[in-house]
């Protein structure tokens, strides 16, 4: 298994280069206007897909990657909500450990159970903390991972939970809000993790305009994640790029 993800965002850290990722949701059917999507971030600079969700009531996980694979060449990084979201047409796979939250599943317990399938996959595996934290209402990952989001307004406890993480070992740290949050994660937390960690930071969730992208990058987000917000208003997906590139 190759390294060559964590190089582009660590390099993409130390060059102060924010990169922007669209989330993807495996959990509905592949039409004219996915592909139409596909190639429009191709043209825009997108920089990462993101495939994945808390819980899928229909798997087109390895139907979604195929078709970004036939129109896109960018790299395609699973943000797995279970142990069964494994693909090998992935490149790599965030292993996501919970650790906002003491659920034993979430922390270990999945990871056991995909460990040998992600190995047999053969994808870069990017150890990563996994921060969850309160949109302003319940999502579908709060109920899933039957755990209590950190408060919106307690930047301490996130920085203290990441710089845990990073002492465990962790690469990556993910500060989510949640798909359909109402807020997003506060430039108040995001800098507060940014400057007690060396690990690029991820934050996604709630990011809905413009505004959002650049306070987020301004406050140390090394790879903003922008999902719900490009399903339902897909021409927003330039102005957000162009907002995380004002940063490079």
């Amino acid at each position: 298994m190759s390294e060559n993800i964590l190089h582009l965002l660590t390099q993409s850290k130390a060059r102060g280069r924010a990169l922007f990722s669209v989330l993807i949701d495996p959990d509905h059917p592949i039409d004219q206007s996915f592909y139409d999507r596909i190639m429009d971030a191709e043209k825009m600079g997108v920089d990462l897909f993101f495939v994945g969700g808390s819980l899928l009531a229909n798997d087109y996980l390895d139907e979604t990657i195929k078709a970004v694979r036939d129109f896109s060449n960018i790299p395609v990084i699973l943000f797995p909500g279970s142990s069964l979201q494994v693909s090998h047409r992935a490149d790599a796979i965030l292993f996501l450990s919970l650790i906002s939250g003491r659920n034993p599943d979430f922390l270990i317990g999945h990871h056991v159970m995909a460990a040998p399938y992600v190995k047999k996959a053969n994808l870069e595996v990017l150890p990563t903390g996994y921060l969850l934290v309160d949109g302003g209402k319940a999502t579908t990952a709060h109920y899933i991972s039957q755990t209590a989001p950190i408060p919106h307004n307690k930047p301490s406890i996130a920085a203290n939970t990441a710089l845990a993480g990073e002492m465990l070992g962790l690469k990556l740290m993910y500060l989510d809000a949640g798909s359909g949050a109402e807020k997003p994660v506060s430039p108040e937390m995001i800098r507060a993790v940014s400057e007690v960690v060396n690990t690029p930071v991820i934050v996604g969730g709630g990011i809905c305009d413009a505004d959002q992208v650049r306070d987020s990058v301004d406050a140390g987000a090394n790879v903003v994640v922008v999902g719900n917000i490009l399903e339902k208003h897909p021409q927003k997906l330039k102005e957000l790029i162009e907002a995380a590139k004002s940063f490079r």
